[in-house]
């Protein structure tokens, strides 16, 4: 049976070489990501290209995910490079410091604004809360700060307000041009870095048009504020990004399971992909296998129904890239055997208000309960198995398009797959014949097995699934007088 938690990986200088990139798509990458945090457009062109190519030749589909850097706050540099601070160490945080002039005694910013988003009382962690910060007093450009935990402090280390607040916007002029960059590549998907609210994927996804993109937007929740938002923003996404990073800094990580959990819910009542993402195997950086935790980590998410779990600096600067992705296959595969990951209410008391909505919903219930070996769905927007795919089930489900743009999407959701696939006849049993056809021959389904296809009428029209038929694989073939009827 194939995994149905799809995998993304980051691309970097650890997957230029092209034989692991090969590597990779055989071990089961299902989405690349690009992080427009490093490296310039080029280099990110040519990986996408390649990524593309290589696929191509594998006879794999695979997406490619665009990451905006966001606003990220940091401190300049040091002189020295680096500096360490000890407890009760006054450290000023000062706005009007060049930044390559920090010294043991004060450091610059990126982000001036600092200054107005804090007060005495607060608390600020740097280098992902390795170093802990009690704001004593501001005055002027200058946050003064009583070191709480101290440590090695080196250049250009993230800044982050426990509990949040930071008014930085979501995007920078920097995200604005690579978002320009993004739909010049033609990326499936655009993460936005620090959404704050549903305004903030608005205008990522206004921009994105009017640059001429068509990919969808992903939320990374990264920001305390973001959980105040979270169904403004789901409902504002196509995809959110549980980025335990920076969110596990801003609210604890002691509060980080149950929020993630909690996400992962949310997001799939709401018909929204989920992927769940940072340090998942961080050890495989520099190991072969992966640590217990991890596979803890990995298995649970998926258990509470992520669509995906992402890879970072694991593939984009690792030593194993491949492994690190055969690794994670394995842990989601043996996780959706567990029960849980197979059983779903969701939605059973809904009222639906299209159509096409309830042809899925319906084709779940029906496959569930009916031991169906396999979905054929029709699509042209990929909608109808999006939302197929937010009921737990262990049935594959074949979004079957013409369109290489719907079989890009669907490779994040789960437990979908994509094939290649064009109406030639407008008789509906040839075309119901020719869909049982296709999986038999990528040895999907046997002769005997029961498979549901779902159409519309109106073939090529977005939208119009209004149909759902169950048919037994052996049965399917007409007869020669019925195809010319």
């Amino acid at each position: 049976m194939p995994r149905r938690t799809k995998i993304v990986a980051t691309l970097g200088p650890a997957t230029d070489d092209p034989k692991i990139l090969d590597d990779i798509i055989h071990a089961g990458v299902d989405v690349v990501r690009l992080n427009l945090s490093h490296d310039h457009h080029d280099a990110q062109r040519q990986r996408a290209e390649r990524i593309r190519n290589r696929a191509r030749a594998c006879g794999r589909q695979i997406g490619v995910l665009a990451d905006l850097q966001g606003p990220k706050i940091r401190i300049g540099r040091f002189k020295a490079g680096a500096i360490n601070l000890s407890e009760d160490d006054i450290f000023m945080l000062d706005a009007d410091c060049a930044l390559d002039a920090g010294d043991q005694q004060r450091v610059g910013l990126t982000y001036p604004q600092l200054v107005g988003d804090v007060a005495r009382g607060d608390t600020l962690l740097l280098d992902d809360g390795a170093i802990v910060l009690w704001v004593s007093d501001v005055e002027g450009n200058v946050i003064r700060c009583k070191v709480i935990v101290g440590g090695r402090l080196s250049n250009n280390k993230g800044i982050n307000k426990q509990g949040g607040g930071l008014s930085a916007p979501a995007l920078t002029d920097k995200d604005r041009n690579d978002i320009r960059f993004a739909a010049e590549i033609d990326v499936d998907y655009l993460a936005v870095s620090f959404v704050r609210n549903g305004e903030d994927v608005k205008e990522a996804r206004r921009l994105l048009d009017e640059a001429g993109g068509t990919g969808g937007i992903i939320a990374k929740i990264e920001r305390a504020e973001a959980l105040d938002s979270i169904e403004e923003i789901i409902k504002s996404s196509d995809a959110i990004m549980v980025a335990r990073g920076d969110l596990g800094v801003e609210i604890g990580d002691a509060e980080l399971p149950a929020v993630q959990k909690e996400l992962i819910k949310t997001a799939r009542g709401m018909n929204c992909v989920v992927i769940t993402a940072t340090q998942m195997m961080q050890s495989m950086i520099e190991n072969p296998i992966p640590t217990r935790a991890e596979v803890f980590d990995v298995a649970n998410a998926v258990m509470d129904g992520t669509d995906a779990v992402m890879l970072s600096a694991e593939t984009s600067v690792g030593k194993y890239p491949h492994k690190v992705i055969e690794a994670m296959d394995r842990v989601c595969s043996e996780a959706e055997k567990h029960q849980t990951a197979r059983r779903s209410h969701h939605r059973i008391d809904s009222v639906f208000g299209r159509v096409d909505e309830s042809i899925a919903m319906a084709t779940m219930y029906t496959a569930n309960h009916l031991g169906v070996k396999g979905i054929a769905a029709l699509t042209e927007s990929g909608s109808t198995v999006k939302w197929m795919s937010r009921i737990s089930s262990d049935i594959p489900i074949y979004a079957l398009t013409r369109h290489v743009r719907t079989r890009r999407k669907v490779t994040l959701y789960r437990g979908v797959y994509p094939v290649s696939f064009d109406v030639a006849s407008t008789n509906v049993d040839k075309v119901n014949e020719e869909v049982i056809d296709e999986l038999l021959r990528r040895g999907e389904v046997r002769e005997g097995d029961l498979v549901i296809i779902t159409k519309g009428d109106r073939s090529g029209v977005e939208g119009q699934t209004n149909i759902m038929k169950v048919m037994r694989v052996g049965e399917h073939v007409l007869a020669e007088d019925t195809i010319k009827r």
